[in-house]
């Protein structure tokens, strides 16, 4: 395991298999400089609670697990770095900025408000503190989930990504499709079938309709940033967003796991059993040792040309404004 401020790495317990899984809102370690202003059993309402915890078989089977330790509502990892929500400064940003719906909303790379529509803070942040944020948890962790992805494309000829989040039983105030409106069993998003292969959204919704779940694909979650920014796949990079309805697992009035949480974990636990069964037979055979991987036809050049420093300029981010129904 690979432990950083700003996630934890678990990597196969035996053979790889050609899949990563991440999990960018499941964090617990609220930092101290947060100093927001509504009460931590509210901001916990934000996290996607023990996502990580129902997707801690993956290296089991094979895949590598990312994890985020700090919470959402801090800095949300599924956001591009241009997310800036300038409102909140009190300062003008220096750097560049593309405000998307999600800024709109109140719910960009530093959340203005929670679900409810409670405001988090009582105060404007200064640039620093963003910037800091920006450093110290976001980069980290999205360069931790794209060197997985990296390291895997290179060693398989493909990778394939669960992007692994959580959502409310029923809708909120902010959500595209109005309050009050109960989600399904699991969601998934593929950007209308921009990120993934066609078949693998087919295979997941699949998989989970035979366990008896009720699936719904890119409604009203598409998927965001992580599923975005990272695949491609012309180049054997397939991302899928997961989202699991809380109701199955939790009482989302009390935080606290519910007795439907054992059962859920197991199903996971088939489901990327199955996954990593289904890239396995996909992927190439495996580079053996610490060769050349230009000899195995593997690459670790990316097309859409993510630097690892993941600076402040991302001029290949682009916002895709049409895309309304991606909350996470």
């Amino acid at each position: 395991m690979t432990a950083h401020p700003a996630y934890l790495r678990t990597d196969p317990d035996g053979a790889r298999a050609p899949v990563v899984l991440d999990s960018p809102h499941s964090g617990t370690v609220y930092p101290e400089d947060f100093r927001h202003a509504v009460t931590m059993s509210a901001l916990r309402c934000a996290e996607d609670a023990f996502v990580d915890q129902l997707y801690a078989c993956g290296p089991r089977h094979g895949a590598t697990l990312i994890a985020a330790r700090f919470p959402r509502s801090y800095i949300d990892a599924n956001r591009s770095v241009l997310d800036v929500d300038t409102a909140l400064l009190d300062a003008p940003w220096p750097g560049p900025a593309a405000a998307s719906r999600k800024t709109q909303l109140g719910i960009g790379l530093i959340w203005r408000v929670l679900d409810t529509g409670e405001p988090i803070y009582a105060r404007k942040l200064s640039v620093d503190e963003v910037r800091r944020r920006i450093t110290g948890f976001h980069q980290p962790y999205q360069k931790a989930v794209k060197d997985a992805l990296d390291e895997t494309r290179a060693h398989f000829g493909a990778v394939w990504h669960l992007n692994c989040h959580s959502m409310p039983a029923v809708s909120s105030v902010i959500s595209e499709e109005g309050p009050g409106k109960p989600r399904a069993g699991f969601v998934l998003g593929d950007r209308d079938g921009t990120t993934c292969e066609p078949a693998f959204t087919a295979f997941v919704a699949g998989a989970l309709s035979d366990m008896g779940y009720d699936v719904k694909v890119n409604d009203p979650y598409k998927g965001v940033e992580l599923v975005r920014a990272f695949s491609d796949p012309a180049d054997g990079r397939h991302s899928l967003q997961v989202e699991v309805n809380r109701r199955l697992y939790m009482d989302e009035r009390t935080g606290e796991k519910s007795p439907g949480f054992a059962r859920l974990a197991r199903d996971i636990e088939r489901l990327v059993k199955a996954i990593c069964g289904y890239a396995a037979e996909r992927g190439s055979h495996p580079c053996e040792g610490h060769h050349d991987h230009a000899a195995c036809g593997h690459d670790h050049h990316h097309p859409h040309g993510h630097e690892h420093d993941h600076g402040h300029h991302h001029p290949h981010h682009g916002h895709d404004h049409g895309h309304s129904k991606d909350e996470h």
